[in-house]
């Protein structure tokens, strides 16, 4: 799959090619969709399929301080969106320049001079240009102009999560705040990932038998609730189970929110500045501050134990 950043990027001898334009964080189900209907329309058309994303997320350029929590890097967006049969990825950064670019001039010099677009699919609720001016039937009336089709898919799936919400990426940040791993799982259709590199911190787990690896995770991460979770730690190719805490190590009266994982009896693993995925299965308990160590340490082997049944369990389904 091609990854462009900036129109600059994209072949000078680029031909026709099926275009859907969003932020699509987190790839959740709504979006696969549209994405599929994107792809297959595509082959059928016998031409590449492309998607148009935005960095950094819209809202921090039109109101600064409210880039949302992102569920997805994205280079972790391209690799789903990859998994779906897209052939090229368009990453525009999103400037207060290209924030007051009318609809018209979108579609001219995005979905025409450069993307040659054939045909453009969209969810119903789809803006864009400045002020988000530009509709999905204003899309429709350009494509008659300038010679390109414009399909809509219903984005909306629904399902338990979030008490049959649709699905969206809001919906999703808000159960990830919340600590329900399992809701948010069920509209991404896999777990929610957290990626960073593997710093140092105080070793404490290590002093205590469980030692863990600090990820630092990248800006803006979408991090579950304080508490810990089952999981997978996914490092130097491999999935291992683990168990995973987030907060801030009350009893040690810590103060900077930390994600730490544990890979369930792997012993002498170096991962120091590695670059390192945790992927949150199930919840398992909220954080607390023991009265002694001792009961800590108890609490930790049973944490890990249920743990491993839970990882072992899905594993298994």
């Amino acid at each position: 799959m091609q990854r462009w950043r900036g129109l600059e990027d994209i072949p000078q001898d680029w031909g026709r090619s099926v275009v859907t334009i969003g932020s699509y964080d987190g790839v959740h189900r709504g979006h696969q969709l549209i994405i599929r209907h994107a792809v297959d329309r595509a082959r059928e058309l016998g031409v590449p399929a492309v998607v148009v994303t935005f960095d950094p997320h819209p809202s921090e350029v039109v109101r600064p301080g409210s880039h949302p929590p992102l569920l997805a890097p994205h280079h972790r967006r391209a690799e789903l969106m990859a998994e779906l049969g897209v052939d090229a990825v368009l990453i525009l950064p999103f400037t207060t320049e290209f924030s007051r670019l009318s609809a018209a001039d979108f579609v001219v010099k995005v979905l025409v001079d450069k993307l040659h677009a054939k045909a453009v699919v969209e969810g119903p609720n789809f803006r864009f240009g400045h002020k988000a001016a530009g509709t999905v039937d204003f899309l429709a009336e350009q494509g008659r102009t300038y010679d390109f089709e414009v399909e809509v898919v219903d984005l909306y799936v629904t399902g338990e999560a979030g008490g049959g919400e649709p699905f969206s990426s809001t919906l999703t940040r808000r159960l990830v705040a919340e600590g329900d791993v399992d809701g948010a799982a069920e509209i991404l259709g896999r777990p929610h990932r957290v990626e960073g590199v593997v710093v140092r911190g105080a070793q404490r787990g290590r002093e205590m038998g469980f030692p863990t690896a600090n990820v630092e995770t990248l800006p803006h991460t979408a991090i579950p609730a304080d508490g810990v979770y089952a999981g997978w730690l996914h490092a130097q190719g491999e999935a291992m189970p683990a168990a995973i805490s987030v907060g801030t190590n009350p009893q040690f009266d810590g103060t900077e929110r930390t994600v730490e994982a544990y890979a369930i009896d792997r012993v002498g693993l170096d991962l120091y500045g590695l670059h390192v995925a945790v992927d949150f299965l199930a919840f398992v308990r909220g954080q607390a501050k023991f009265d002694t160590l001792e009961a800590l340490l108890e609490q930790m082997a049973r944490d890990v134990e249920r743990c491993k049944e839970l990882v072992a369990a899905a594993e298994k389904s």
